[in-house]
């Protein structure tokens, strides 16, 4: 069994590896610590009190009073003499006191303040030890489950892009009997037949773009996300992330609005990834949005940048609900009968996208009137300019 030291709040005798005090109860990691800023920055002392070491020890009479060295009487005795003696402007230590009305001789005041000292110094020693070792232990098991996190992130991504792959395989097939059903080439189709065929080709089309998210999101989950970095003419992508949901929104009885200066200057971008992204946003506005509203893009250039919005009038996001936007595989309504599909990676994907060309995705929402999201590119020509 360890050898027994004081604590530092009532000096009694307890187990230098135990939490607390068994006697008062009191955290002995937090006493040290409270008795360490005694040591560096001692409390302010009334003017006139001598400095010297009685001052770092606390419960002195206490101490005394278990080693047999004084009376109860005595120690009362003392500490009426040092409260008169604060009471007159001239205040003293409780040794002092002791002292001056003889109850013990300096010899044994020195060894009883010297001796608990000691014990204190040997208690901070070994709860900074304990301290260190914990520290050190947590951060392994930190790093460990980073490490584990990591692998599960790769495994999931790989599975990601190995099932993606084998999905697209028999759906090629099938598309390419679609296209030849819907051609002709096998015989005429009845009207009754073109409207199933239509919804089957709608189907697949649907299916393909979901496989598609799957994919990219694999590359990019796996840091395979590869930019090619060219002066785009911005107001080309717009049209064709536009081309790409003005079907949709047009079913769904939904307008889509334009503001895009004539004069745009080019950016800096991967063509094909911001319109990817552009193209996510406006489905997301259009899918959020009720027949009748409004979905608005918009260009704004400054000196250095463009800002391009999406802002739609739809069913608008909650405030609390804010930071699960971008968790990959998450829909903010994740029942089994919720009104709105997808795999939840459309944003996830858009933010890493935008934060491989150095930008972000801002949200701004509120509940029933509608979002926006926003985010900029630099201009060409001053791209290299950028902090």
């Amino acid at each position: 069994m360890p050898a027994q030291i004081a604590c530092p709040q009532c000096t009694k005798p307890v187990n230098p590896q135990a939490r607390s005090c068994p006697h008062c109860g009191v955290d002995l990691a937090m006493a040290a610590v409270i008795a360490e800023q005694k040591f560096y920055l001692p409390a302010v002392l009334p003017e006139g009190l001598p400095l010297v070491p009685e001052i770092l020890v606390p419960r002195l009479g206490e101490y005394l009073l278990e080693k047999g060295n004084i009376t109860h009487a005595q120690l009362s005795r003392a500490l009426q003499h040092q409260a008169e003696m604060a009471n007159s402007g001239h205040p003293i230590l409780l040794g002092q006191a002791l002292r001056e009305l003889g109850f013990v001789d300096t010899e044994t005041l020195d060894q009883a303040i010297t001796v608990q000292i000691l014990q204190l110094h040997y208690v901070l020693e070994d709860i900074n030890r304990q301290l260190e070792r914990r520290v050190q232990e947590r951060t392994q098991e930190l790093e460990q489950a980073l490490q584990n996190l990591a692998e599960l992130n790769q495994l999931k991504a790989n599975f990601i892009a190995n099932i993606s792959h084998e999905l697209r395989t028999p759906l090629t097939h099938i598309k390419g009997y679609l296209d030849i059903l819907a051609e002709g080439s096998l015989g005429s189709l009845t009207p009754q037949q073109n409207k199933v065929l239509g919804v089957i080709r709608k189907a697949e089309g649907r299916l393909e773009k979901l496989i598609e998210d799957l994919i990219q999101y694999s590359f990019a989950a796996r840091g395979a996300l590869n930019l090619k970095l060219t002066t785009t003419n911005l107001s080309e992508v717009v049209k064709s992330a536009i081309n790409q949901v003005s079907h949709k929104a047009e079913t769904a009885g939904i307008s889509i609005g334009i503001t895009l200066p004539q004069d745009l200057p080019p950016v800096r971008c991967d063509k094909d990834k911001i319109a990817w992204v552009l193209a996510q946003l406006l489905d997301n506005a259009v899918k959020f949005t009720s027949e009748g509203g409004l979905v608005e893009l918009e260009a704004l250039p400054d000196d250095r940048f463009i800002s391009i919005a999406v802002t739609d009038t739809g069913i608008g996001i909650p405030p609390e609900r804010m930071n699960e936007l971008f968790e990959p595989f998450h829909q903010l309504d994740s029942s089994t009968t919720r009104r709105y599909g997808g795999t939840g990676l459309g944003l996830a994907l858009s933010s890493r996208i935008l934060e491989g060309h150095g930008t972000r995705l801002k949200v701004q929402s509120v509940v029933g009137e509608g979002s926006r999201f926003e985010f900029s590119l630099p201009i060409a020509a001053k791209s290299k300019e950028r902090e």
